[in-house]
């Protein structure tokens, strides 16, 4: 005979999830229901942290950006605008890559926040995390930062609070001055800081051109590094297309040297020569873009070479995240 659950005796203290501390698998759970801790509370908190969503901000507006700024961009800002507006007290919400002492969140002492982005996360899922943290930011003193949690894994999502019909602009910035309001008047302690953190910083530049590519300088190359929105499989056959027909370079000099996968979505990345900075990327980037959408349209089927093609691209794929 299967065996009965024990039941919760009446009047017996029940403790809501947030007061659930953590207990072994094995063990009873504190709730009071006489199951393991595995089987009850505790398959909630293991659903949400070993669940993984493969592409956390789908549906908000500007994905390409929110990969490229949580994966590729140093310093970055971006105005958001929630559903239903702004509440009373909150001058404005901006999403940064980072932020000092690696905060989730800081509530300002005008009242504004400042999301960050780039953070380590309890989940699978990213939006689920970011939301949290917003919703705690919103609601914390002013002149505070907020720290890491682990979060509910009913609890909203980005998608929940953020108005999707809302353009995303990301700002990107040659240094993190935009965590001071008053970066000019700081303190020698916080301008030591900030040099500091914008010497570690990779010069990065946000084309304005074509959408979500992004070119950076290193000391030995440039690259150009483009998140885009297509299906991996279609993308892939394109860039083979491309690729064995000689075009898919951006000119003399670069070179398509793979991809990666971030967030659900692939990112073509070139060689660059050294000398060939953002403005002289643009007019290459936006006869790329042409002949990719010309590439994708394509339903034929892929020729030798081009499965060849295809072969070393996918040889040449890494996944971040």
């Amino acid at each position: 005979m299967p065996k009965k659950r024990p039941q919760t005796k009446a009047g017996k203290q029940q403790l809501k999830d947030a007061e659930i501390p953590v207990v072994g698998a094995r063990e009873p759970c504190p709730c009071g229901s006489g199951r393991r801790y595995k089987a009850c509370h505790g398959r909630a908190a293991a659903q949400a942290v070993t669940e993984l969503v493969q592409r956390p901000f789908e549906g908000l507006a500007g994905e390409c950006d929110w990969v490229a700024l949580r994966e590729l961009v140093p310093a970055a800002t971006a105005e958001l605008t929630l559903k239903g507006g702004l509440p009373e007290g909150v001058p404005s919400v901006t999403l940064a890559t980072v932020l000092p002492m690696a905060w989730p969140a800081l509530r300002r002492e005008d009242g504004s926040v400042l999301l960050a982005l780039q953070n380590d996360t309890s989940s699978g899922d990213l939006s689920r995390d970011l939301a949290d943290t917003l919703q705690r930011a919103l609601e914390a003193e002013p002149g505070s930062p907020v720290a890491a949690r682990r979060v509910p894994a009913d609890g909203p999502r980005l998608q929940d609070l953020l108005d999707a019909g809302a353009p995303f602009a990301p700002v990107v910035h040659s240094g993190f001055e935009f965590w001071v309001p008053d970066a000019e008047n700081a303190t020698a302690e916080v301008t030591a800081s900030l040099e500091r953190a914008n010497d570690a910083a990779i010069p990065t530049v946000l084309l304005s051109g074509v959408d979500a590519a992004y070119w950076c300088e290193t000391p030995e190359k440039n690259h150009l590094r483009w998140v885009m929105p297509y299906a991996e499989e279609q993308l892939l056959d394109a860039l083979a297309r491309l690729h064995a027909a000689g075009d898919s370079s951006l000119g003399e000099g670069t070179r398509l040297v793979g991809s990666f996968r971030a967030h659900g979505l692939m990112v073509p990345v070139w060689d660059l020569p050294s000398a060939m900075g953002a403005e002289e990327c643009e007019k290459p980037a936006a006869a790329f873009a042409e002949r990719l959408t010309t590439a994708l349209a394509s339903d034929a089927p892929l020729t030798a070479e081009e499965r060849r093609a295809r072969g070393g691209l996918t040889n040449r794929q890494v996944t971040l995240s």
